[in-house]
């Protein structure tokens, strides 16, 4: 295992001024950490991931992972599927996340077809898969693009195939969301960020990342031509959802 990551101190020390958030190669240093001490509920997403996988993948079916970062979603399939059950793509914009992403694919699975390329996803061409996962990446992308997105990878999955969606959140109720905001503060304090480090990150975050309610979420899968969705796990105001395509479906080339 290829062990090259360090503790996130991105935001530890007093900035002038805060720039927006971008996934460059000091994040990625500390990406592992980083999402670890941020996400709730991270490492068991990536767990159930392998498991929605064996349940539903075809065998044999090609993967997508949009906004792949380090190539965590390979990795969690690799540990439950053997090399035949499945090949995976992953896309992101980072050349830097995907430099290490190949690499520890390459050290840690071998034997599995997982590959890596540059792309924007609202603009790649997709092929038809089996599985597809945005594991915290339609919330980047700006509001009035993210129903084309979901419209395309609707298009993109087999009849029975699934889409998994992951999201950081907001609630419709005002007073709700504060609370959920205030508790999600505590949850990275108790994971030893200090009050200037939440602070200066949630303003390099202001208009990069733009949370929609899961009301939203669903009125956009449903317009895609989802029938069958469900809300699988929320800590907080961190939320995973699984799509399902009717089997029924025409393919779409």
């Amino acid at each position: 295992m290829i062990d090259a990551s360090y503790r996130d101190a991105i935001f530890s020390t007093p900035l002038d001024r805060v720039a927006s958030f971008s996934f460059d190669e000091q994040v990625v240093a500390c990406f592992p950490d980083m999402v670890r001490r941020s996400i709730p509920g991270y490492g068991q997403i990536l767990g159930m991931l392998g498991l929605l996988a064996e349940r539903h993948l075809r065998h044999g079916a090609h993967v997508y992972d949009l906004g792949c970062s380090l190539g965590a979603v390979g990795l969690a399939l690799a540990g439950r599927l053997p090399p035949e059950a499945f090949a995976l793509t992953g896309v992101d914009l980072s050349p830097a996340m995907l430099a290490r992403a190949r690499e520890t694919a390459a050290s840690e699975s071998p034997e599995h077809h997982l590959q890596f390329l540059e792309g924007d996803i609202r603009q790649i061409e997709y092929r038809t898969s089996g599985m597809i996962v945005l594991n915290f990446t339609l919330q980047f992308l700006p509001p009035t693009e993210r129903d084309a997105v979901i419209a395309e990878l609707y298009k993109a999955l087999e009849p029975g195939g699934i889409l998994v969606l992951s999201e950081k959140i907001v609630a419709p109720d005002e007073q709700e969301n504060a609370w959920l905001v205030e508790r999600y503060h505590d949850f990275k304090r108790a994971n030893g960020y200090s009050d200037m480090e939440i602070s200066q990150k949630r303003n390099a975050l202001e208009n990069v990342l733009v949370p929609d309610t899961l009301d939203a979420h669903r009125a956009r899968l449903e317009t895609a031509g989802f029938t069958r969705i469900t809300t699988w796990f929320q800590y907080l105001n961190f939320a995973s959802m699984v799509a399902f395509k009717d089997k029924a479906s025409a393919t779409h080339d």
